[in-house]
C-alpha cells in the first residue's frame, strides 16, 4: 500500500462453514435435529437475519457443545451484530476443536477480521499471520495483514468522545472558576460588611467612652469647686490693723 493508491478497506467478509454435517451418521435422531437448526441458521444468515440465526447456533450447540461448524457459524453472527468479542470466543472454540488446516486457517482468518474491526491492530496481524501459516495462498489473509501493518504506522484519531470530554471538563472549570470567583466577591463584601459594623461599634464605644470621661471631669470639677468654697468660709477674714 504504497505510491498515491487509493487505500482500500479490508476485505472482512466471514467464512460461514457449511456442509461439515455431511460426514456424519444421519442414523439418528440428534445428528439430524442438530444438522437442522445449523442449516436452519445457514440460511438465515444468509437472508441477513443475524440475531435468528445466532439463536439456531446455539440451540445446535446446546445439543452438541463440540460441535466446531456450530461454534465457527455463531461467531459470523455474533460479528455481523457488532458482538465481536463474543465472536472471537466463539472462533477459538471452533479453532480448538477443527480438525483440518482450512478450518483452522478459517478461524484465525475471522479472529483478525473482529480485532481489526475492534482497531486491534496488532492482533489482528497476529491473527492472519497464523492463517497465512496454514494457507500461504490466501489473498484475502495477505490483502488485510498489509492493511493491519498499514494502519499500525498511522497514529490512530482521537476518538470524538476524548474531545468532547475536554470541551466539558473546560466547561465544568469554567463554572467551577465562576463559583470561586462569585465567593471570593461574597467573601469580600462579607468582609468589608464586617469592617464597616466594626468601625460603627467602635465608634460608639469611643463616643460612651468621651462622655463618660466627661462627666467624670464635672463631677471632679464640681467636687474641687465645692472644696474651694468650704475652704474659704472656715477661713477667717483679716482685720485691717488698729492704727
Amino acid at each position: 500500500m504504497t505510491g498515491g493508491r487509493r487505500r482500500a478497506l479490508p476485505r472482512l467478509t466471514c467464512v460461514l462453514l457449511a456442509g461439515l454435517f455431511l460426514a456424519l451418521p444421519r442414523c439418528t435422531a440428534t445428528a439430524q435435529s442438530t444438522r437442522s437448526l445449523v442449516n436452519g441458521g445457514n440460511d438465515m444468515y444468509r437472508e441477513q437475519k443475524f440475531s435468528d440465526a445466532e439463536v439456531n447456533y446455539r440451540k445446535a450447540l446446546e445439543k452438541e457443545k463440540t460441535l466446531v461448524q456450530g461454534h465457527f457459524n455463531l461467531g459470523d453472527a455474533l460479528t455481523k451484530q457488532g458482538k465481536f468479542d463474543e465472536a472471537v470466543r466463539e472462533y477459538e472454540s471452533a479453532l480448538a476443536g477443527a480438525q483440518g488446516k482450512d478450518a483452522k486457517a478459517y478461524a484465525h482468518y475471522n479472529i483478525g477480521n473482529s480485532m481489526m474491526k475492534q482497531q486491534r491492530y496488532q492482533d489482528a496481524v497476529q491473527s492472519y499471520v497464523d492463517a497465512l501459516k496454514l494457507d500461504p495462498k490466501d489473498d484475502d489473509a495477505k490483502y488485510n495483514l498489509s492493511y493491519a501493518l498499514e494502519k499500525l504506522k498511522v497514529p490512530p484519531p482521537k476518538p470524538q468522545k476524548q474531545n468532547q470530554d475536554k470541551k466539558d471538563k473546560d466547561k465544568k472549570d469554567k463554572k467551577e472558576q465562576q463559583k470561586q470567583d462569585q465567593q471570593k466577591q461574597q467573601q469580600k463584601d462579607q468582609q468589608e460588611k464586617q469592617k464597616q459594623q466594626q468601625s460603627a461599634q467602635q465608634q460608639k464605644q469611643m463616643s460612651r467612652a468621651d462622655a463618660q470621661r466627661i462627666l467624670d471631669v464635672l463631677k471632679n470639677s464640681e467636687k474641687d469647686v465645692q472644696k474651694k468654697l468650704h475652704t474659704r468660709q472656715a477661713v477667717k477674714p483679716r482685720v485691717d490693723k488698729d492704727w
